[in-house]
């Protein structure tokens, strides 16, 4: 009875030891962030847990603003088949961004017609940088970390968190080059 009574106590350490570990893997990586909308209010990026996301770090005074058109229009492209696009206004070059999170937000929608998500404005490199640029841009690996050169640098994430790609702000988001990743994540 005793050498039961052990067995399923030795059964039930290791069951919670591997809960422990499931949970701190599920807690770590993209999914872990949460930031505030532009609306203020909490957005974890977990919400979007299983679909195709293109994070953009954007800005209303930019020579490549007008790429706000193309993001929208690949947005509502490939958003009934599971993809998003979250925008994060950052003020890191330029002072392209010196608006308020409504003045970005009404910008945007009246100029561009954006509804894709939208976060509050961050700081994408710096002492003051946001975690999740953070993420981006130091735990990626190869190819895809570095430092944030501009507004409109783009990073692909697939269906489970990984991000798969960077995309430099020269490269449109209605570029074969992009919507051929994205139509790759989508399969």
């Amino acid at each position: 009875m005793r050498t039961n009574a052990v067995h399923l106590a030795r059964c039930l350490l290791i069951g919670a030891i591997l809960i422990m570990a499931t949970s701190l893997s599920a807690g770590s990586g993209l999914y872990s962030f949460t930031l505030i909308s532009i609306d203020g209010k909490p957005a974890p990026l977990a919400d979007y847990k299983g679909k195709v996301i293109l994070i953009v770090n954007v800005a209303s005074r930019c020579g490549y603003t007008p790429q706000y058109s193309a993001l929208e229009a690949t947005y509502e492209k490939y958003k009934d088949r599971g993809f998003v696009i979250l925008g994060f206004p950052a003020n890191n070059f330029g002072a392209q961004e010196p608006g308020t999170n409504e003045e970005i937000k009404t910008f945007c929608s009246r100029k561009y017609n954006v509804t894709f998500p939208m976060y509050s404005k961050i700081s994408v490199k710096g002492a003051d940088q946001a975690p999740l640029y953070s993420y981006l841009t130091k735990d990626t690996g190869a190819g895809i970390s570095g430092e944030i050169q501009w507004n409109f640098t783009k990073f692909l994430v697939d269906r489970n968190g990984n991000v798969v790609q960077r995309f430099e702000p020269a490269i449109t988001p209605d570029s074969s080059q992009i919507t051929g990743a994205i139509e790759k994540q989508l399969q």
